[in-house]
C-alpha cells in the first residue's frame, strides 16, 4: 500500500516592527512547525519586503491586527495578492475577533476569532489535503468565487496552556534579529482575566466571543513548564532581563509562591510583573523582591471611585491601591502605574486627581493612555449612551497615547492633561498650575513634544535601572547619558525623515533597525515614543 506523504505548506506572517518580540505569532508558529508545516515571518517596513515575499512564495499569509493598524495591513495584503494572487490571506488578532466584517474588505480570505494555534492547524491541513475550508471552526471563510461569507462559532478555549509546547522565538529572531539580540525578553505565564474591566478586551473575550466563565477562561501554565522555557531561552539566545507581559503576576497565591522559591536558584535574571492591587499583598511583594523583582506596575487607572469601580468595573479601592503601592516602593521594588484618562461622565477634576493619587502613591514611572471605545467593549456601549460621538474605527489612532476617539466639551483639556500626566507626577509643584496650563486648545503639541521627551527620559532611568540589575555599571549607563544618547539618536533619524523622507533606501531600514533597537526597554507592546 503506497501512502502519500502530506504537503508542507509554506505560512508567511507580515507584521509591523514593534519594541517587543510578538508572543501571538511565536505560539502560532510553533503550533503549525508541530504540525508538520514550514513558517517564516516578514516585518514591514522593509525595503525589500517584496523580494523577500517572492522568494519565499508562501502558500498561506497572515496577519495579526489591532484596530488603528486595520486599513495599513488590509493595504500590505493587498499588495501581497497582486504580485501573489493564488496565496491564502488569514487575519486574526483583535480587531478581527471583534469586527469579523472585516473579512468583507478585498484581499482578506479568511479570519480568525479568537485563539488561533488549534483553529489554523486545521485550517492549513485542509488547505494541504485539498479540502474544503468553509467550516473551520473559530474561523469566517470567504468564497473566492461567489463572495459568500461563512460564519463559523469558535471552538473550545485550549485548557492545558503547557500542551501547547514553548512559542516558537526563531520564527521572529531570524526574520529580525534586533530581538534576539536585546537583553530583555517577552514572557507569559497565563491566559485569559478573572477581572470585568470595561476597558479590556478580556470581558469581550470571555463572554461575547466565547461566552464563558472565570474558571474556563483564566488559565494559568504551570511553574514547571514557564521554567522550562526561561531556562531554554537563557541557554540558547541572549537574555539578561526578564519581562512578564501577564495582567495579574499575582493571580493564585500557591502557584506564586512556587514560582518565587524556584526563580532565583534556576533562573536567577532580573525581571518585572504587573500586579493587580486588589489582590496584592506586602507577602507577595516580599516574595517577589527576594526572586529578584526590580519593577512592578499596579492599575490605578482613575482615582474617582465612581469612576474606577462604576464605569471601569476595577472593583478596587482607593486604600488597596495605597497600601500596594507602598508595600512596593517600601521593598526597594520600582514603582510603575497604568492610568486611563477620558472615562465618560469623568470631570476634568476627577482626572487631575488621579494625578494626585499617583503623586501620594509616590508613583517612579507613570503611564497614561486615553480611553479607546473599542469594538464590543462594555466601555463603548456605555460612552455612547451617555451622548458622546465615537469616532469611525478608520479614524481611530494607531497609538492610545495620541488622541481621544470620542467628542466631548472637554476633550481637548483632557488631551493636553495626558500629555503634561507623567511630567506632573514626577514633579508634583507642578499639580496645581495643571487647570491653568490645560485650558489653551493650541498647546497640544508643545505638550507632546514634552511627553514625548519626558517618556523617553523615563525609558532611560528605566534602562539604568535594568542595567544595574544585570551587574552593568559605567557612564554609558548613566540616565541622563543614555537620555541624550537616545535623544540625539532618534532626533537625528526624524529630521532626516522630515527632510529626506522622498528618498528610500538601506538607510531607512536601517533608521528603522535603530529606532526599534531603541524603544526595546519601552512598557507593554506600544512604544512612549512612535
Amino acid at each position: 500500500m503506497v501512502t502519500t506523504a502530506k504537503k508542507r505548506l509554506r505560512v508567511l506572517f507580515i507584521d509591523e516592527f514593534l519594541p517587543q518580540e510578538m508572543l501571538g505569532v511565536m505560539w502560532l508558529s510553533r503550533a503549525i512547525k508541530d504540525a508538520g508545516h514550514d513558517t517564516r515571518a516578514l516585518f514591514v517596513p522593509d525595503r525589500d519586503w517584496i523580494t523577500k515575499l517572492k522568494e519565499y512564495n508562501p502558500d498561506v499569509v497572515c496577519f495579526s491586527v489591532t484596530t488603528g493598524m486595520h486599513q495599513y495591513m488590509a493595504e500590505i495584503n493587498q499588495r501581497v495578492k497582486r504580485e501573489l494572487p493564488g496565496v491564502l490571506s488569514v487575519f486574526g488578532g483583535p480587531h478581527p475577533t471583534f469586527t469579523p466584517e472585516y473579512i468583507e474588505l478585498d484581499g482578506i480570505d479568511v479570519i480568525c476569532r479568537g485563539e488561533g494555534e488549534v483553529a489554523v492547524v486545521e485550517l492549513l491541513d485542509r488547505v494541504a489535503a485539498g479540502q474544503d475550508i468553509k467550516d473551520v471552526a473559530n474561523m469566517w471563510v470567504k468564497d473566492r468565487a461567489t463572495g459568500e461569507i461563512h460564519k463559523n462559532p469558535v471552538r473550545p478555549l485550549v485548557r492545558d496552556l503547557d500542551s501547547l509546547g514553548f512559542p516558537d522565538r526563531d520564527v521572529v529572531y531570524d526574520a529580525a534579529p534586533i530581538y534576539g539580540d536585546s537583553d530583555r525578553k517577552v514572557f507569559v505565564t497565563q491566559r485569559g482575566c478573572p477581572m470585568n474591566c470595561s476597558f479590556c478586551f478580556h470581558h469581550a473575550w470571555k463572554k461575547k466571543v466565547y461566552n464563558s466563565n472565570n474558571k474556563e477562561y483564566t488559565r494559568k501554565r504551570s511553574v514547571d513548564h514557564v521554567i522550562a522555557e526561561l531556562k531554554a531561552v537563557k541557554a540558547k539566545y541572549n537574555l539578561k532581563f526578564v519581562h512578564f507581559v501577564d495582567d495579574i503576576f499575582n493571580l493564585k497565591n500557591d502557584w506564586l509562591a512556587e514560582f518565587c522559591e524556584r526563580y532565583p536558584k534556576e533562573v536567577g535574571l532580573p525581571f518585572d510583573v504587573i500586579l493587580m492591587a486588589n489582590l496584592t499583598t506586602e507577602k507577595h511583594i516580599e516574595l517577589l523582591k527576594k526572586a529578584g523583582c526590580v519593577y512592578a506596575r499596579i492599575a490605578i487607572e482613575a482615582a474617582n471611585d465612581h469612576v474606577r469601580n462604576a464605569i471601569f468595573r476595577k472593583n478596587t479601592t482607593r486604600q488597596q491601591l495605597i497600601d500596594a503601592a507602598g508595600w512596593i516602593s517600601k521593598h526597594g521594588i520600582r514603582l510603575g502605574s497604568l492610568n486611563i484618562l477620558g472615562a465618560p461622565g469623568a470631570t476634568v477634576e476627577d482626572e487631575l486627581d488621579t494625578v494626585r493619587l499617583n503623586v501620594e502613591c509616590k508613583v517612579d514611572h507613570p503611564m497614561v493612555s486615553l480611553m479607546q471605545p473599542y469594538p464590543m467593549f462594555d466601555i463603548t456601549q456605555t460612552t455612547e449612551q451617555m451622548g458622546y460621538t465615537v469616532s469611525s474605527l478608520d479614524q481611530f489612532p494607531v497609538n492610545f497615547r495620541r488622541s481621544l476617539p470620542v467628542e466631548f466639551e472637554s476633550r481637548r483639556q483632557i488631551e493636553n492633561l495626558h500629555k503634561l500626566f507623567p511630567i506632573a507626577v514626577r514633579n508634583p509643584w507642578l499639580v496645581k498650575y495643571l487647570p491653568t496650563l490645560i485650558k489653551p486648545k493650541w498647546m497640544y503639541r508643545p505638550y507632546l513634544v514634552l511627553f514625548m521627551l519626558h517618556a523617553q527620559y523615563l525609558v532611560s532611568e528605566q534602562a539604568g535601572l535594568y542595567a544595574h540589575a544585570q551587574g552593568l555599571s559605567g557612564p554609558r549607563y548613566w540616565t541622563w547619558v543614555d537620555f541624550v544618547y537616545r535623544l540625539f539618536v532618534n532626533g537625528g533619524l526624524r529630521l532626516y525623515q522630515v527632510l529626506f523622507k522622498q528618498f528610500q533606501g538601506r538607510f531607512a531600514a536601517k533608521a528603522k533597525d535603530i529606532q526599534v533597537r531603541l524603544q526595546m526597554g519601552d512598557e507593554r507592546v506600544v512604544a512612549h515614543m512612535d
